[in-house]
C-alpha cells in the first residue's frame, strides 16, 4: 500500500507551490502547517485536501501525523531553527524525508548526525532536494562520469534574464541567507570535509555570456559526491548570483563568523531572522517568470586541468523546486527507496533516474560538451 505524502509548511511560499504541483499530478498530500486560517482556504483552493494543524516547535507535535512508508516533505524554514523537528518525526515513524533547504548549516547536520539514526530505523533523509542543491549534484555527476580522471570538481549555481535581488526572494529565503552567514561553513578538501567561511574563495565559470564570478559555500555536493566518486580530493560549490558584486560580497560573508562572535550580534541577527520568516510576502512575480536557472560543473585532474564540463538550464529555482519535490515524493510514496540514511539526490536514485526526474521538472542539459586534454 503506498504511504501518504505528507507536506509541511503548506502555508509558505514553497509549500503552496509544492502542494499544488502534487495536485496537478493526481496527489491529494496532508497540508501540515501552523496557521489554520491559512491552511483551511488553501486545501478548499485544492480541492478539498485533508490538513493537520502542527507547530514544529511543539516536542511531538508531527509525529501524531505520520506513519510508516509516508513521505514527508518539509518546506519550514530556518531549517537550521525548526528543522530538527521534522528530520526527527521522520526517523521515528519510519517515513521518507525530503526538504527544501538551502541551508547549508543544517545539511551538515542532517549528514552528520541523523544518518545513523535514520539507518537503524530503515529509513532515509534527502535533505536539500530542490534548486539547492540537485543541480550541482547532478551536473557535477555528469561531468566525473564522463572523466575517469578528475579528482576535483567545482559546480556553480547562477541565473539568466535578470539579477536576483529583494525582489526574488521569499522572507523565509532571505531569513535562511541571514542564518547561514551566521554558521560557520564548510568545504570538501584534501579528502575530507574542513571548516572554510562562506565566501573563502571565487572562481570564474563559463557562461554563455562570458566568465562569471561565484564565491564558494556549503553544499551537499561536499558530501553527497565524494560517496558516489571516491577518487574525489575536492569539491567546491560556488555561488554566481550577483555578478562583479560577488567580490564584495564574498568579503562581507567572510566576516560574518568573526562578527558572531560579538556578544549580543548573534541573537540579534536570529532575531531578525525569526521575523523575515513570518512575514508571508512572496517573491515577485515578474521576477519568477523571468530569472532562470544555469547550473555548471568543471572537473579537473590531478595536474589542474580541466577535463569535463557539463552545463544545465532550467526555471526559476521556486517553480523548479516545487516540481521536483512533487516527482519524486509521487514515486516514493508508492515504492519507498533502496538506501538508508542521509543520501544525496544521485545516491537516493541513481544517476539515470535523477536526470530524468530533472528533465520532468524542467531542467534539461544545454550544453554537455567535454574537454580532454
Amino acid at each position: 500500500m503506498a504511504g501518504r505524502i505528507v507536506l509541511l509548511g503548506a502555508t509558505g511560499f514553497t509549500g503552496r507551490l509544492t502542494a499544488a504541483q502534487l495536485v496537478a499530478r493526481g496527489q491529494r498530500p496532508l497540508l501540515v502547517a501552523r496557521n489554520p486560517d491559512r491552511l483551511a482556504p488553501l486545501a478548499k483552493e485544492l480541492g478539498g485536501l485533508d490538513t493537520a494543524r502542527v507547530d514544529v516547535t511543539q516536542p511531538g507535535a508531527l509525529s501524531s501525523v505520520l506513519s510508516r512508508g509516508d513521505v514527508l516533505i518539509s518546506t519550514v524554514g530556518p531549517f537550521t531553527k525548526l528543522g530538527d523537528a521534522a528530520v526527527r518525526a521522520a526517523i521515528e515513524a519510519g517515513a521518507w524525508y525530503f526538504d527544501s533547504c538551502g541551508e547549508a548549516p543544517f545539511i551538515r547536520r542532517v549528514f552528520e548526525r541523523y544518518a545513523e539514526p535514520a539507518a537503524r530505523a530503515g529509513t532515509a533523509l534527502v535533505p536539500g532536494f530542490g534548486y539547492d542543491y540537485v543541480p550541482g549534484n547532478l551536473a557535477g555527476a555528469l561531468a566525473l562520469e564522463a572523466a575517469p580522471s578528475a579528482v576535483r570538481v567545482d559546480t556553480g549555481y547562477f541565473v539568466t534574464g535578470g539579477t536576483p535581488g529583494p525582489g526574488l526572494m521569499t522572507p523565509g529565503t532571505a531569513a535562511s541567507l541571514v542564518g547561514c552567514l551566521l554558521e560557520p561553513g564548510f568545504a570538501f578538501r584534501d579528502g575530507a570535509l574542513r571548516d572554510e567561511p562562506a565566501g573563502s574563495r571565487t572562481h570564474r565559470f563559463p557562461l554563455p555570456t562570458g566568465k562569471s564570478l561565484a564565491m564558494s559555500l556549503g553544499a551537499s555536493e561536499h558530501f553527497a559526491l565524494p560517496r558516489g566518486y571516491p577518487r574525489l580530493r575536492e569539491v567546491n560549490v560556488y555561488l554566481g548570483w550577483f555578478g562583479e558584486a560577488t567580490r564584495l560580497i564574498s568579503l562581507t560573508a567572510r566576516g560574518f563568523p568573526l562578527l558572531a562572535r560579538i556578544p549580543g550580534v548573534k541573537p540579534a541577527f536570529r532575531r531578525l531572522s525569526e521575523r523575515l520568516a513570518t512575514t508571508s510576502i512572496g517573491p515577485d512575480p515578474i521576477a519568477v517568470d523571468t530569472i532562470r536557472s544555469h547550473v555548471v560543473a568543471l572537473a579537473y585532474d590531478e595536474a589542474g586541468d580541466q577535463v569535463a564540463e557539463s552545463h544545465l538550464r532550467g526555471p526559476n529555482g521556486y517553480p523548479f523546486t516545487a516540481a521536483l519535490l512533487a516527482i519524486v515524493s509521487d514515486q516514493v510514496a508508492r515504492t519507498g527507496l533502496r538506501a538508508r540514511g542521509a543520501l544525496g539526490p544521485v545516491e537516493a536514485f541513481g544517476l539515470t533516474e535523477l536526470r530524468a526526474f530533472c528533465a520532468r521538472a524542467g531542467l534539461v542539459e544545454w550544453v554537455h560538451e567535454y574537454h580532454q586534454h
